[in-house]
């Protein structure tokens, strides 16, 4: 299959796979909502700016699931923000459904490199920024390798991996262990860390 004629079919099946999933969930999504207000406040929707395809920035759509920084005190890292229902919501991966909107809008792929932060796209090796070849991804090869678990130089491995490889059968294979990673709640968060470390930068990894 021809990258033009696979870039069409993956679109489509984004186009058709996102509405699906968005109009199913309609009525959970109503109530993780209500939950995310009742538990962690306003606003109910996390938007973020991350970069997608070629580097543009688009704006993430999740449900919250963190507590604001405290003024106070100051609480700014994940660990002190990140409660209980915080971590159900990204163990069951219910905060990512809003994310299918960007589907839609063309932003994301449901499979494809995850998109990071902007703040880290100069810190990539040139092999490694070219993860953003392609539109990221709700899931991807990462995520069904270990998800958070994975560290960074490998994560980044695989992600230009997907780049290289991507076909239509290996994005069934990863759509369909997503499906076995989400219900195993495996890799949620990497060791010691509430979510991921932040990444610095590999600059001399062979990546």
């Amino acid at each position: 299959m021809s990258r033009v004629i696979f870039d069409a079919t993956k679109r489509t099946m984004d186009l058709v796979l996102a509405a699906v999933v968005l109009i199913v969930t309609l009525p959970l999504q109503i109530v993780v909502a209500g939950l995310v207000l009742v538990n962690l406040g306003r606003p109910v929707i996390f938007r973020q700016p991350r970069p997608g395809r070629d580097g543009r920035v688009f704006t993430l759509y999740k449900f919250r699931t963190m507590r604001p920084v405290d003024p106070v005190d100051g609480g700014a890292d994940d660990e002190a923000r990140l409660n209980g229902f915080g971590r159900l919501l990204r163990a069951t991966s219910l905060d990512e459904l809003p994310t299918f909107w960007n589907v839609l809008l063309g932003d994301m792929s449901l499979v494809g490199p995850r998109p990071l932060l902007v703040s880290y796209l100069d810190r990539y090796t040139a092999v490694q920024a070219r993860r953003h070849e392609v539109r990221p991804g709700v899931t991807g090869l990462a995520q069904v390798s270990g998800r958070n678990s994975v560290d960074w130089g490998e994560r980044l491995q695989l992600d230009v991996k997907y780049v290289d490889a991507r076909s239509m059968r290996l994005d069934l294979w990863i759509l369909w262990r997503t499906v076995a990673v989400v219900v195993r709640r495996d890799g949620v968060s990497a060791d010691g860390h509430a979510t991921m470390p932040e990444f610095r930068g590999l600059r001399d990894a062979d990546a």
